[in-house]
């Protein structure tokens, strides 16, 4: 079956299903259990089941011989003349070719909250004004630096050309990187670029405790009435010994004035914590203080609490603390859930492992 959709194309064959966005690309495959999804840097990502949840990223040759098998399966079922020759314009290296995306991204896009998924992102900003969470190895490559108005500009249109009519399928502006909004007055032309860009899309960002007590409650206002909808805070935690364990300035209970002078300004909020963090040893504490935290937080029905479980990355000075994992970080990641849920609170998972742009 062929559906043709404004922002997309899709093939559904029984125990196939492929999907094109108005470029033409592939961006997603699903074949008898197994699932691939392609990024804008033209790498191609496995995802399938085998006990637990295994991914992957397909080395060249892999990704070469499945966009053979993709345009081959559109040559042969695509009927809309327009639509094929949307497809069937692309050949399989032109697909894996990185080239447009380094174009239009001077660093990759390391992470972002699995709402913003399919949001288009620019980068106001490159790499964290922190950088040294003992845990976080996103940054680790580039310096933090702003971006000029100029400079910013030849980036978005650099992104709209990436894009092109695949910009049909994402829906509002991730403003990046790690903590875009640290940024002053120079945020504020960036976001007018922004709304000249996409007139009408909500704009997002990650947002840390310790530079947003920086900033007046007006603030916020001026940002809303900019477009900023919606606000990321990376708490990971309500006891305080542990916040310091993690090398992340501040104090978890600043998250209250932050988040009353957020929602006072109408802005939504995704609050992130790390389920697991600490391992065995700080597991109690971090759990009854991060849920006693959240219970006095003003979060509405629009508010998501993510529960991320934690992944320990090599290297980091975490990793070289040799703490004791949890036996079983999914079941600690229900319970919190369950407890969260009888508070009236949203809640959502957020897996690092699952992020693709």
């Amino acid at each position: 079956m062929e559906l043709l959709r404004p922002e997309a194309t899709v093939l559904s064959l029984g125990d196939r299903v492929l999907s094109f966005d108005r470029e033409g690309r592939p961006y997603h495959y699903f074949r008898q259990g197994l699932t691939y999804k392609r990024a804008l840097d033209g790498s191609l990502h496995l995802r399938y089941r085998e006990g637990e949840r295994r991914r992957r990223r397909l080395e060249k040759a892999e990704a070469l011989e499945v966009y053979r098998e993709i345009l081959g399966i559109a040559e042969a079922h695509l009927k809309d003349p327009g639509r094929r020759e949307e497809v069937l314009r692309w050949t399989p290296e032109a697909l894996s070719d990185p080239t447009p995306y380094r174009r239009a991204y001077a660093w990759p896009v390391s992470i972002l909250p699995p709402d913003a998924y399919l949001s288009v992102v620019l980068q106001a900003t490159t790499g964290c004004t922190w950088n040294r969470c003992a845990f976080c190895s996103f940054y680790q490559d580039r310096p933090f630096q702003k971006r000029s108005p100029d400079a910013f500009r030849e980036h978005v249109e650099r992104v709209l050309e990436l894009l092109g009519r695949g910009r049909l399928l994402r829906r509002g502006v991730f403003l990046g990187d790690g903590n875009a909004l640290a940024l002053g007055e120079p945020l504020l032309p960036l976001l007018e670029e922004v709304r000249r860009a996409f007139p009408g899309e909500p704009i997002l960002g990650f947002l840390d405790l310790f530079t947003g007590l920086k900033k007046e409650a007006t603030w916020w206002e001026r940002l809303r009435a900019l477009g900023l909808r919606r606000v990321y805070i990376g708490l990971e935690t309500g006891h305080p010994p542990l916040l310091a364990l993690l090398n992340k300035p501040g104090h978890p209970r600043e998250a209250l004035p932050l988040v009353n002078a957020l929602k006072e300004a109408g802005l939504s909020l995704g609050v992130i914590l790390m389920v697991g963090a600490g391992g065995l040893a700080y597991a109690e504490a971090h759990r009854r203080e991060s849920l006693a935290l959240l219970a006095e937080l003003p979060l509405g029905k629009e508010d998501v609490v993510y529960l991320s479980p934690f992944q320990e990355e090599p290297g980091t000075p975490y990793a070289l603390l040799g703490l004791k994992p949890l036996p079983d970080v999914e079941a600690e990641l229900a319970a919190w859930a369950r407890e969260l849920r009888r508070l009236g609170l949203r809640v959502a998972r957020y897996d690092i492992r699952e992020f693709l742009y």
